[in-house]
């Protein structure tokens, strides 16, 4: 018997086998859990979708476009009519127009902060309060954030403000929805390579950043992200809400380059 056996949830954000989405719902399947996912409206995303998800016989695999209220109801209540109630809700969807995540914060459009912070932030409370109708027991709502919304990473612009914002979410949602014993948490994973990363300007010199400053001197793996995903939403982690759960290496805990000086200065003699 698995951790999510005879466990019901809904995923929202899968892109492709690259997603930290899907790695997540790997091990969330690992465990016995029952999943229905959502896709970005249109063929093409259904395609992708579909195609990791038919093999395990997923019974919900259905379009949402979290910009309309609307649209969110409807999948939670074709959500309610398949699995009766849902334990656990992974929403993974941030979203900013290309030419805004590009230039500088100062110099992004209005129109694409409206845009970003819609999608990327708003999506979660609009999410939550639908998913919590479903959650007559309690459950669990994670999302996935970056450390660029506690600290500048250079590249990541816009959508840095937007983490920031969906960090605070996070902390307001765990208190609106604790009395109703639904925990609300964020994981904040290192450098991986996905189609969402691909954007950021800095991207490929990330990863050798995090291994020349972390404490482990190395980068994290799409597998350890999914196994901390799979962590906060199940019932090991129940005395936890509210959090930003780092799993980077010990990256963000760093206030110097450490370890990276000296090699620099062995790299000189």
């Amino acid at each position: 018997m698995g951790l999510f056996t005879g466990k019901k949830g809904l995923v929202l954000g899968v892109a492709n086998d690259y997603s930290i989405a899907w790695a997540i719902s790997q091990k969330l399947l690992a465990e016995g859990a029952e999943i229905g996912f959502t896709h970005l409206p249109g063929e093409k995303m259904e395609r992708r979708v579909r195609k990791l998800v038919d093999p395990i016989g997923a019974k919900l695999v259905t379009p949402c476009n979290v910009q309309e209220d609307a649209d969110v109801a409807r999948v939670f209540k074709e959500a309610g009519e398949v699995y009766g109630s849902l334990d656990f809700v992974l929403h993974s969807i941030a979203f900013a127009p290309i030419d805004d995540i590009k230039c500088a914060f100062v110099n992004a459009s209005r129109e694409g902060f409206k845009t970003a912070m819609d999608i990327s932030v708003y999506s979660l409370a609009c999410v939550s309060r639908y998913a919590a109708e479903l959650m007559p027991n309690g459950g669990s709502i994670a999302t996935l954030t970056y450390l660029g919304g506690e600290k500048v990473v250079s590249g990541y612009n816009m959508m840095g403000v937007c983490k920031a914002a969906l960090d605070a979410a996070v902390k307001y949602l765990a208190y609106d929805l604790g009395p109703k014993n639904i925990r609300v948490n964020a994981v904040s994973a290192g450098p991986v390579k996905t189609l969402a990363a691909s954007a950021v300007g800095d991207a490929d010199k990330l990863a050798g950043l995090y291994e020349a400053v972390s404490p482990l001197q190395r980068n994290i793996s799409r597998e350890e992200v999914g196994s901390v995903g799979m962590f906060i939403l199940s019932d090991l982690a129940t005395g936890i809400t509210g959090e930003i759960l780092h799993v980077d290496a010990g990256y963000n805990v760093m206030g110097s380059p450490g370890r990276a000086i000296e090699a620099a200065r062995e790299g000189k003699a």
